[in-house]
């Protein structure tokens, strides 16, 4: 259905260049990862150099890639697919050491004891014992390309990313819906398919003839063939004119975008005075004292602060790694820049925390509410971020409201699974304990439930803190006056990939800094409870 979608609604064309770019690169990032990963596990001191690496590069805004791949190849759809392969590698090496490292001693020795040399260790033991965390691996590439390929349109390359920044310019919200919901069904499609192979078991023993064992392979090549056999009769029937059955040009397939725009019309002439006064006040009466709040705390008091609490979670250690950090920042003439970006992440990440905290603990106390939870999540985490800001330009405009509402509903998916599965991981047994000492559900929850799981929605927390920081970078499209303006200024600017390139590792920085403060807490806090 999703690709009858993108064939009837004229939007093949493009749809089947960003699928293009991700076919190229998905498998360029899979053999550079698989290949890394492998070194990684063989290696300790490899690892421990790559970790890092992969730290930083996975907190490095999409811009941040963009400058200087645009400097050393140009612009266009080359250009674009080297900075998707470079960007979407890092989860393959991760996932690839993770599972490797994840393989019992006791498959080890079997494989040994059976004779295998190291190189049948690796390829006939250890890699597919590891088969579905790579291919776990794999989902996180193709969805990290999808993602990549649409933002690469800032430096020419083609395809829905290209159609939808140029919509999104000329302010036509009907048009950029209708291509966001294209990449959305692909990124959809994408998913399933690779989760679908990554969670498939083959049986080994299992006795089947040829019609049993392939008949998937043969629907595929029986739809393949009717498939073609229509688009000859199609080139029969429309001889002298388009042929439909074969392509639907872009400007001959049907279209929303004016019922959407309609729909957009209805809303502002219905709901402007509320969306407006609701705008107004969330600017000059929260977000501007708090930005002011931010720009007026001196240097000194920010290190103390960012200092004292690396030193109270994790000792001397995590003083110095934070503290380091942020004075790599603070020594650079965009401070304030960073204090901007720092306050709207901060408001994004306090409201994407309490919601998640509050949704998740509402669904984890009934399992279909869990299970539906979840399955909500894994849909919402396939949308590319670009997505996200084109609903809160159609209601809120070109303003800060729209950047921190995109930030909100982008970064509250992290905290909201995590406190989902924080809560379900608590033993039944002391859920039991509990209520036989006769406390409430909601003494529990407080008492028993949230401080045990408390540890895992941390961890949901740091992944809230890097989602906002990008959808926050991603704002300076429609305007925000942050470092990402700057990242993003630096595209069109002489000499800008130094530029670019370092404000992206200041943005790494401030992310490294809140995950060490927090990995360390969560670390600390699992030994004293005796989780780990």
């Amino acid at each position: 259905m999703g690709f009858a979608y993108l064939s009837i609604f004229g939007q093949w064309e493009p749809s089947m260049e960003t699928l293009s770019f991700v076919l190229i690169s998905a498998p360029v990032c899979f053999i550079l990862g698989l290949g890394f990963g492998i070194w990684g596990y063989l290696n300790k001191t490899v690892e421990g150099a790559l970790q890092p690496i992969l730290n930083c590069m996975q907190t490095l805004p999409h811009f941040s890639y963009l400058v200087p791949v645009m400097v050393l190849f140009g612009v266009g759809d080359h250009a674009g697919a080297i900075a998707t392969i470079i960007f979407a590698t890092p989860p393959m090496i991760r996932l690839t050491i993770l599972g490797l490292r994840k393989i019992s001693p006791e498959i080890v020795d079997s494989g040994l004891m059976s004779g295998c040399n190291k190189t049948q260790l690796l390829f006939r033991v250890l890699i597919p014992t590891a088969r579905r965390d790579i291919l776990i691996g794999v989902n996180q590439v193709i969805m990290q390309c999808l993602a990549m390929t649409t933002i690469a349109a800032f430096i020419g390359a083609k395809g829905l990313g290209f159609n939808l920044k140029v919509a999104l310019n000329s302010l036509e919200i009907g048009k950029a819906s209708e291509i966001g919901l294209c990449v959305v069904l692909i990124a959809v499609i994408l998913d399933k398919y690779s989760l679908a192979w990554a969670n498939k078991q083959k049986d080994y023993f299992a006795n089947l003839n040829f019609k049993q064992k392939y008949k998937s392979y043969i629907l595929f090549i029986l739809l393949t063939i009717l498939g073609i056999i229509l688009s000859y009769l199609g080139a029969l029937y429309f001889k002298d004119s388009i042929n439909y059955l074969y392509y639907v040009p872009f400007n001959k397939g049907f279209t929303i975008s004016p019922f959407i725009d309609a729909g957009i019309d209805w809303i502002w002439e219905t709901f402007f005075v509320y969306l407006n006064a609701f705008n107004i006040w969330l600017i000059t009466s929260v977000l501007v004292p708090m930005k002011n709040a931010y720009l007026g705390m001196p240097v000194i008091s920010t290190f103390i602060i960012v200092m004292g609490a690396g030193y109270i979670v994790g000792g001397i250690r995590s003083a110095v790694i934070v503290g380091s950090l942020i004075l790599f920042i603070a020594l650079s003439e965009y401070w304030d820049r960073a204090l901007i970006t720092a306050y709207m992440a901060t408001f994004a990440v306090l409201i994407s925390a309490f919601l998640g905290i509050v949704v998740g603990s509402i669904c984890a106390q009934n399992s279909f509410a869990s299970k539906t939870i979840l399955s909500i999540c894994d849909f919402f985490q396939t949308f590319p971020s670009f997505i996200y800001l084109i609903p809160v330009i159609l209601l809120f405009g070109i303003t800060d409201t729209s950047v921190m509402i995109a930030a909100i509903v982008y970064a509250v998916i992290p905290a909201t699974r995590y406190t989902v599965e924080g809560l379900n991981s608590v033993p039944l047994s002391l859920h039991e304990a509990g209520t036989m000492s006769g406390v409430s559900r909601l003494q529990r929850w407080t008492n028993i439930e949230l401080p045990l799981a408390f540890p895992h929605i941390m961890l949901g927390i740091n992944q809230t803190v890097i989602f906002a920081l990008f959808m926050v970078i991603l704002g300076a499209l429609i305007g925000t006056i942050d470092l990402g303006q700057i990242i993003m200024g630096a595209l069109s600017k002489k000499g800008g990939a130094g530029i670019g390139l370092t404000l992206g590792i200041f943005v790494s920085f401030m992310c490294l800094a809140v995950d060490n403060l927090i990995q360390t807490w969560a670390s600390e806090r699992k030994k004293l409870l005796g989780i780990d």
